[in-house]
This record gives structure tokens, sequence and C-alpha cells, in this order.
């Protein structure tokens, strides 16, 4: 199984900067990237300035950059990842773990229970019956 960040051969991340192809760091992108797309939809405030002028966001956890990789889990369970895979996409090392966090993402199943049983009889017993 290949992660969905790996090539066949193992190597490479899923995001790279164009200008030099290095692996993009959650902290550079943050500040570069996400944060100044939430000031233009008006999520967050415009950003002050430091005593060094430096940009400086005011940001809670609700804004964070880490909201991406919770929609990801998100996404991938909707789509049918299993939580083994699931961990291993996101590094956790045990996928108990993974299934506490994101349960109550995973897509309800009681449609599809009741259609695989339906299934089942209809094979065994005969539609007719």
């Amino acid at each position: 199984m290949v992660p969905p960040c790996r090539t066949s051969s193992g190597a490479g991340h899923l995001f790279r900067w164009p200008t030099d192809g290095q692996h993009v760091k959650a902290r550079s992108y943050s500040e570069t990237i996400w944060k100044p797309a939430l000031v233009k939809a008006g999520v967050i405030a415009e950003p002050a300035k430091d005593r060094r002028s430096r940009r400086r966001y005011v940001t809670t956890r609700r804004e964070g950059i880490h909201q991406l990789r919770h929609y990801y889990a998100s996404v991938m369970l909707a789509g049918g990842v299993s939580i083994k895979e699931l961990a291993e996409y996101l590094g956790h090392s045990d996928p108990a773990f993974t299934l506490r966090v994101y349960a109550h993402m995973l897509p309800c199943s009681y449609d599809r229970a009741r259609a695989v049983i339906s299934e089942c009889f209809t094979r065994v017993i005969g539609p007719d019956s």
C-alpha cells in the first residue's frame, strides 16, 4: 500500500514549494499561505506588526492549519478509507488512537449494514421467498 503522500517508489511529499521543490513546512505554509487566505476571506483580522516589522496574525485553534488535517481525515473517511489506512497516512502508530479521534466522522453505516444483510439473505433464501 502506498500512502497518498508518496510515489510508488516511496519518494516525494504531498506538498512542495514551486520555487525549490522542498517539502512545505506547516509553519511556513501557515504564515505565507493559510493565514493570508483567512484574512482575505474575512475570517481573521489583518495582522499587526511587531517591533521588528514582522506580521503577527491573531488566530485560535479554530482557524489554525491543524483544521486542514481534520478536513483531510473527514474526506478520507467519507470516501471509504479504513481507519487503519488513515492512521498510517496521518502518522499515527496506533489505529485505535485514530479511531478515538475520528470515530464521530465515520459515515453512518446503518443503511449499508441493512443492505449487506439483505443481499446475503436474498442470495440464501432467494428473491421470491
